[in-house]
């Protein structure tokens, strides 16, 4: 069994986190990594500060993955969620996704709701989404620029903290336009 731990991203982990990000390909993440972009983001708060937190997601030692929790002064935080290529299809994405699910809850006691996107056909992601008892919200036709110049659907996934300290999950009214 692996052994998953969460250690908060600090500044002087930068250059950890420009070899992460450029050291892969994300095919489900718009936007090249340069290594410059990167220290200049770090440097402006990008991955810390009041609206920013950033944890290593680490896998038997490992640093395996990352989450990126973003707009955490609003009552509706986002994250951003990357898995390593030699660790995707071992569970780590879905346990990861519970964490930083029940962390925002548990430390954030002003978030009602947390939302993900991602592109539709990231089959692995929706399906970590559905395991955590979050509600598919949105379809978003061809929204998500590939690096290639095709434009992918997208779609929006969000949980409730009301589903989550009950372990239910509330769909939207997808018939409510008339007939």
């Amino acid at each position: 069994m692996v052994q998953i731990e969460y250690r908060r991203f600090s500044p002087a982990d930068v250059e950890d986190l420009v070899g992460f990000l450029t050291g892969e390909e994300w095919p489900f993440h718009a936007g090249v990594q340069e290594a410059a972009a990167i220290r200049r983001r770090v440097a402006a708060g990008f991955y810390d500060d009041a609206e920013n937190r950033t944890f290593w997601v680490l896998a038997d030692g490992e640093r395996a993955g990352l989450v990126r929790l973003y707009d955490l002064g609003d009552d509706t935080p986002m994250f951003d969620l990357r898995v390593r290529r030699a660790w995707r299809g071992r569970g780590l994405g879905t346990a990861a996704l519970s964490w930083l699910t029940g962390h925002l809850f548990t430390e954030l006691p002003g978030v009602t709701r947390i939302e993900g996107t991602t592109r539709a056909d990231n089959r692995a992601m929706r399906a970590a989404f559905r395991k955590n008892g979050y509600a598919k919200e949105a379809h978003y036709r061809e929204s998500w620029p590939a690096p290639d110049g095709t434009c992918h659907d997208a779609v929006g996934y969000a949980i409730l903290r009301r589903d989550w300290a009950c372990g239910s999950t509330t769909l939207p009214d997808w018939h409510d336009e008339p007939s």
